[in-house]
């Protein structure tokens, strides 16, 4: 089959949800090193809210999304880990997920098992491949280490809640609902703060007999992050990995000192799944985990690809729990 054209999500200038529209893109051959696929749903994540409003800035126009699952339909010369036909699922450090099918580089294109959906598949690999290299490839965490993780009950949060239970880590979730803290405890969160209602940071001294937390896992940015380094143990390492509430300010390294010499990282995805072999190794860790029952994808949110500037909308007012998916 080939797909000659696709519905395609593109902003033309930065701003609010109303700035994103589709138009209909010709789709062309795959290059070496590339594969043309047909998408079946396309994941909805933080990042793409960022690009939208240029907080991460591209070159417009710009086709959004990174996420999404289909059927191959092509490969370029040099592609050996899939082939027309395939089930796949990715995410990419190309934009461009949110369409009918796209040609794109086929290094983090990863080959779905059949167990798992193109739903499940669309929505669980920026965030199930962030979870992984969170607690797998960051800072050494142990069984019985304890972990806190803000907004738990989002798309990450409930993977990771799940993650932490199978790993045997301690994981105190917050969130911002008794309802969403609730959701982070069925999955797995050994406590829940709701941070509306309590101070974190108290309540984080209290669980741990006034000594904190090994590990601070935060995507909240601005809001969170000084309360983030109070949580932590002498020598404990913060994690920032999204900001949500806005970018962490600029702050003086020697806070760091003062709190007991702590570590402090910014990772991203696209840095982890950069190296082709690296990238399909952590997908078949974190199939493996969903294959097995230890993690559940949770899809609460679903919206047709030409809605996409309301689901931003819904992500935005913190409305979702679990993954979000476009499908087309």
């Amino acid at each position: 089959m080939h797909t000659k054209s696709a519905k395609t999500v593109v902003i033309d200038s930065f701003g609010g949800p109303e700035v994103l529209r589709v138009e209909e893109r010709p789709v062309g051959e795959p290059g070496p090193g590339e594969i043309r696929i047909r998408h079946e749903a396309c994941g909805l994540n933080f990042i793409d809210v960022y690009q939208r409003t240029g907080l991460y800035p591209q070159q417009l126009p710009a086709a959004l999304g990174r996420e999404a699952a289909g059927v191959v339909e092509a490969v370029g010369e040099g592609v050996t880990h899939l082939q027309a036909g395939d089930r796949a699922a990715y995410a990419s450090g190309v934009s461009g997920a949110y369409c009918e099918a796209c040609v794109l580089p086929a290094s983090q294109v990863c080959p779905l098992p059949d167990g798992i959906s193109f739903e499940e598949g669309a929505a669980m690999m920026l965030k199930g491949l962030t979870v992984n290299y969170l607690f797998g490839r960051t800072v050494p965490i142990a069984r019985g280490d304890t972990v806190l993780f803000h907004a738990a009950a989002g798309g990450v949060g409930l993977i990771a809640c799940q993650w932490a239970r199978d790993e045997g880590i301690n994981l105190i979730a917050t969130a911002g609902t008794d309802e969403k803290c609730a959701l982070a405890k069925e999955h797995g969160a050994t406590h829940v703060i709701n941070y509306q209602t309590e101070d974190f940071v108290a309540r984080v001294k209290e669980l741990t007999g006034g000594k904190g937390v090994d590990v601070v896992m935060d995507s909240v940015g601005a809001d969170t992050f000084e309360g983030s380094l109070d949580c932590l143990k002498g020598l404990g390492m913060m994690i920032s990995f999204g900001n949500a509430s806005g970018k962490v300010p600029p702050f003086d390294l020697g806070i760091l000192a003062a709190k007991g010499s702590l570590k402090i990282t910014r990772p991203t995805l696209f840095g982890h799944i950069a190296d082709h072999e690296t990238c399909q190794k952590m997908a078949q860790e974190l199939f493996a985990k969903v294959l097995s029952g230890a993690v559940k994808i949770r899809i609460d949110q679903r919206f047709p690809l030409t809605e996409v500037a309301e689901a931003h909308r819904t992500l935005e007012a913190r409305k979702t729990t679990g993954a979000t998916i476009l499908t087309v």
